[in-house]
């Protein structure tokens, strides 16, 4: 992995992680589900914009299509929008800390589906990654953590997992930005159903709404998606997705410089033997020999 790449991955996990702490501020003070769809479309119209304006096509691979009707369903409308329901009751940093878990899904999921082997390192990742989840879980659960936030956040990190590896298709033979525009105005039109039907309560604009609104709206959503399909595209699904062991660090660690929130000696202690359980499962898969 170069020099440029490690930059990407950094780049991406931060602003990444801090989406976590502006959602919090947005489902404070509107509703959720249609502040993210209006978010989508915001951000889908620039980007499929901007993608015109560089010469790119709409005119997509079968491939390309389909990856990306999956991950605007589920990476948009399923984890994001569970996500930003959830975190209504959910801290930002426990939100972080659950859809850092991904990586450890992909590979279990990978093991369980296409019958991957996993050498010991990365078994013993998976092993310490469920310990450091239980050990934060049963620590923020015994203070009173919603348990219905916490559900919806796992339903959405499994979705998160379908369309990381759905991702790879979406991200080869180009047209990145467009593509990064089409998913999410997929997701903006999935959203846009629950208000649509069920109606959207009057929202008190403020500053902190609006200053929250625009930085997910440029940073975690164009910059970030962007960022990550190039990187994927550039190193692959696997190495990409090893940067993602500094979401549970970030996230944290933002919610409390952002949010005020606490860290706990149980979010550190737990934080720590996740982010190890992530590498050990990726430095395995990458380091795995090649069959002669």
């Amino acid at each position: 992995m170069d020099f440029k790449a490690i930059m990407m991955g950094l780049a991406f996990a931060f602003m990444w992680s801090s989406a976590f702490s502006s959602a919090r501020i947005i489902v404070a003070e509107a509703p959720p589900v249609a502040s993210l769809s209006l978010r989508f479309l915001i951000s889908g119209l620039i980007a499929v914009a901007l993608a015109r304006m560089m010469g790119q096509s709409w005119r997509l691979t079968r491939g390309q299509w389909r990856a990306t009707l999956i991950f605007g369903l589920c990476q948009n409308a399923l984890y994001l929008g569970l996500f930003f329901v959830a975190m209504q009751t959910v801290e930002a940093s426990l939100a972080a800390i659950i859809a850092s878990t991904m990586p450890l899904i992909v590979a279990a999921a990978g093991w369980a589906a296409y019958g991957e082997r996993l050498a010991p390192p990365a078994v013993a990742g998976l092993v310490a990654g469920v310990v450091g989840v239980v050990l934060i879980m049963g620590a923020r659960l015994s203070g009173g953590a919603d348990l219905w936030g916490i559900g919806l956040c796992v339903i959405g990190v499994i979705a998160l997992a379908l369309a990381t590896l759905s991702v790879r298709g979406a991200s080869s033979g180009g047209n990145l930005l467009m593509i990064v525009g089409l998913q999410m105005l997929v997701g903006s039109a999935i959203l846009a159903v629950p208000p649509l039907v069920m109606g959207v309560g009057p929202v008190a604009l403020s500053w902190p709404l609006v200053a929250a609104f625009s930085y997910t709206v440029i940073v975690p959503g164009l910059a970030a998606t962007f960022v990550w399909f190039v990187l994927v595209n550039r190193v692959g699904a696997t190495r990409a997705a090893t940067f993602h062991f500094l979401n549970p660090v970030f996230g944290v660690a933002i919610a409390a410089m952002v949010l005020g929130e606490p860290v706990r000696l149980t979010d550190g202690i737990g934080v720590l033997i996740v982010t190890a359980g992530i590498l050990a499962v990726q430095l395995s898969r990458q380091a795995r020999p090649k069959k002669a």
